[in-house]
């Protein structure tokens, strides 16, 4: 069973500046609930009760927003907001959750790195709340998905969609075999390659089901562009064993690290979700 999961929620969210000047980018909200509830509840519905963030400066909102509320529960107690916040209240009330920070921001394999001591020597998810995840009614969520791919192979799980090749310049990019429909055994991957060198239009996108040695394949990873630690680097000497599996999974990614991509989350939600609820 995978019993933990990792957020690396140290960044600075520059792209919505100036809203992110003073809030976290993973509190912006999607209608009625901030990104990193989202992923929260996505990990909470796959089985990972204890939930470790990386920090860093400035992001004592999250800490926060995962903890009660005095002043203002007992403002709405008796009323009918209390209701609103019920399925926070849940997820307080089920998981644990413990905070690090990440003093540098070098890379995403170095947030995950400084998570090394609260995931300990066990498989753990990874979520990234810029990529918010949505799946059909009646499905499992995309961490959840992944979980029981991991369970079959035994090995690391990411993530993957077919991205346009005008975009892949973005993405962490992989190529391998097909082993069962949509699900890759993983040969090599390319972290931000150029359109004509990209192995494939397969993406990263922000879940990943990660063994515990990648800590060790991170410590051997030296430094790439811009002086970061790639968690592709690392996730690629797993791939050279045999060792990871890519997954395109059922359901609907938003980047909602970009203005755009967050208004069409945004849309979505309240269109699909929110209103359907009433």
């Amino acid at each position: 069973m995978v019993r933990k999961v990792l957020f690396p929620v140290a960044g600075y969210g520059t792209r919505f500046l100036p809203a992110t000047k003073a809030m976290p980018k993973e509190m912006l909200p999607i209608v009625n609930k901030p990104l990193v509830q989202y992923g929260a509840e996505e990990a909470h519905e796959a089985g990972m009760h204890f939930m470790g963030f990386i920090t860093g400066r400035g992001k004592r909102a999250i800490a926060d927003h995962f903890d009660i509320s005095y002043e203002l529960e007992h403002q709405i107690k008796g009323t009918s907001k209390e209701e609103l916040i019920s399925c926070i209240r849940t997820l307080m009330n089920e998981n644990t959750f413990a905070y690090t920070r990440q003093s540098e921001m070098k890379g995403l394999g170095h947030a995950i790195l400084t998570g090394k001591y609260l995931m300990g020597d066990e498989p753990f998810g990874v979520v990234l709340a810029d990529d918010l995840c949505v799946v059909e009614d009646g499905d499992i969520g995309v961490l959840a998905q992944m979980v029981q791919i991991h369970e079959k192979y035994g090995c690391s799980v990411v993530a993957v969609q077919e991205v346009p090749m005008d975009t892949i310049d973005k993405y962490g990019v992989i190529a391998g075999e097909q082993i069962e429909e949509g699900v890759y055994r993983v040969s090599t991957m390319v972290e931000k390659p150029k359109k004509d060198a990209a192995p494939s239009n397969l993406a990263i996108i922000g879940r990943y089901v990660l063994t515990p040695d990648i800590f060790a394949k991170i410590e051997e990873t030296g430094a790439g562009i811009n002086g970061e630690i790639q968690i592709t680097d690392a996730l690629l000497k797993q791939a050279q064993e045999g060792r990871v599996i890519a997954y395109k999974f059922r359901g609907k990614r938003f980047d909602c690290g970009s203005i755009d991509g967050f208004v069409e989350a945004t849309n979505y939600v309240y269109n699909n979700i929110f209103k359907k609820k009433g």
